[in-house]
């Protein structure tokens, strides 16, 4: 490996990997409703969050082009918010009951991490940045590592390969939406004022790991010390004080506002914003198992970045929001 190779030598990009070529098609609306047992289940499954003012942002940038800082003070009306992102097992409902077929169906591939697939040499296709992602054709939420592979075992994980667009379908066809950036922030801190993580300043605390990220040396040896090498179950790990799973950590989550500057001005007050633009690029939040201090430091409350509403891939998936 040389020195251009080694992640550790450059921040110019995330971990994650897009397609190229624009922001694709939006998926076809879907007629009818949810059943009344998929209704019930993300139901159950959201909490009511008060609202009110917090500090959004961090004080200093650790990736510039994140445009991450400086904090400004937000405020967001009360909303209802999923205590987990939307594992496999409702992911299959929905298709079950629609019929519905995802980007990476259509597109027949995904990207799928370099060490999930068995024969690295097979696919030589990877993003020049994020050299680690390897283009695999039939890799879908439902064969999260491609052909032979499906998620018997999984039901609880988080379903992944899922675009915005494929986010933003099932958010509709459960009268819910993609949370705006502000309400994800918000939630994320459970209510903790100025900490990184939703527990804390401490990544590891003396109680054990709380969230699923790389431990070793990305992106050739994770050790695994926090119990997992992908995905681990949506609800595990302990949740913030608001009752929140993994709101860092685990899986990237969809937002609802295209990709630009934090909202707001510092020392400005701004009331329940969402950024609207060409949606190109969509924000995403609360990094994932893959995210390691050496490269991608973005498993942090405050931490964002951005995609195109059609990309896909093994560690990005989605929570949902709907008004109380």
């Amino acid at each position: 490996m040389t020195k251009q190779d080694d992640p550790s030598e450059t921040h110019k990009t995330c971990c994650s990997a897009r397609r190229e070529g624009g922001a694709g098609a939006a998926a076809p609306a879907i007629k009818g409703r949810a059943s009344d047992a998929l209704q019930s289940a993300v139901d159950a499954m959201m909490v009511p969050l008060p609202g009110g003012f917090f500090e959004m942002g961090a004080r200093k940038n650790r990736y510039p082009a994140d445009m991450d800082a400086p904090r400004r003070r937000v405020h967001v009306n009360p909303f209802k918010i999923g205590r987990t992102t939307i594992p496999n097992h409702l992911f299959a409902r929905f298709v079950a009951e629609t019929g519905y077929e995802t980007t990476a169906e259509t597109e027949k591939w995904s990207y799928v991490f370099h060490l999930f697939v068995e024969d690295d040499e097979k696919y030589p296709n990877s993003p020049l940045e994020t050299p680690w992602w390897r283009q695999v054709h039939g890799a879908i939420w439902s064969a999260p590592e491609g052909p032979g592979t499906d998620w018997t075992g999984r039901e609880d994980h988080p379903a992944v390969h899922i675009s915005w667009f494929d986010a933003a379908a099932f958010a509709d066809y459960v009268g819910c939406r993609l949370p705006r950036e502000a309400e994800w922030e918000y939630a994320a801190r459970g209510g903790l004022k100025g900490k990184r993580f939703p527990w804390g300043n401490t990544l590891e605390p003396e109680s054990g790991h709380r969230h699923n990220v790389w431990q070793g040396k990305f992106p050739y040896i994770n050790t695994e010390e926090d119990g997992f090498a992908g995905t681990c179950p949506v609800d595990h790990f302990p949740p913030n004080d608001f009752g929140l799973f993994n709101m860092t950590g685990n899986v990237w989550e969809w937002c609802a506002d295209d990709w630009g500057p934090l909202p707001g001005q510092v020392n400005k007050l701004i009331r329940d914003p969402v950024r609207t633009g060409s949606g190109e690029q969509k924000v995403i939040r609360g990094g994932s198992h893959m995210c390691h201090a050496s490269y991608c430091e973005r498993y942090q409350v405050h931490s964002r970045t951005q995609n195109t509403p059609d990309s896909t891939t093994t560690h990005t998936g989605f929570r949902l929001v709907a008004e109380c």
